[in-house]
């Protein structure tokens, strides 16, 4: 177990010398956008105040999906294999669904500056709102080099696209659920 954790912490996750599988890639992709998504989507209700700036919404926005994507990934993965998964599958579930917690990293730095003072609370959010918007769109040039091809011409209007179809299912997310 202990060989595990050294390869969750130190592993394929911070540096690799072959490039990811692409059922890895695509399980990493997907845990991106969906952190991502989520993470705008607790973004966009928080009312920001100067003693309230919303990094404990967005932390635990990050942490409940990760735990919930995990533990989803692994009973999937025990369907399609037709047998209880092993803990060493359960640790690379894990690290597959690390990019949902990646989400939150920018976002809370953001609003840890508007709660220094350094930066108005609702600035501090618009702008941690377009960032998640940009590291949406961004998920298209990664899947342009993982599909070993160089951005074209259509790549920012996919970018672009993916941010309008993203920022849709925020939108109903927020109205359904908030």
């Amino acid at each position: 177990m202990e060989a595990s954790r050294h390869a969750f912490l130190h592993g394929p996750l911070f540096s690799r010398s072959a490039p990811l599988d692409r059922r890895n890639a695509a399980s990493r992709i997907s845990a991106y956008v969906y952190g991502n998504v989520l993470i705008l989507a607790a973004l966009i209700p928080v009312t920001t105040s100067a003693e309230h700036v919303g990094i404990l919404i967005v932390l635990g926005t990050a942490f409940s999906t990760f735990i919930a994507h995990s533990f989803a990934e692994g009973v999937g993965q025990s369907v399609q294999q037709n047998r209880p998964i092993s803990a060493r599958e359960r640790w690379m579930d894990m690290r597959d669904s690390v990019p949902i917690l990646s989400s939150a990293v920018l976002p809370c730095v953001i609003l840890g500056i508007a709660g220094l003072g350094w930066l108005e609370p609702r600035t501090a959010q618009l702008l941690a709102e377009v960032v998640m918007l940009i590291r949406i769109g961004g998920i298209v040039f990664v899947i342009e080099r993982l599909n070993g091809a160089r951005p074209r011409r259509s790549t920012l209007l996919e970018a672009l696209l993916l941010v309008v179809a993203a920022t849709t299912v925020v939108v109903v997310k927020v109205i359904m659920t908030h």
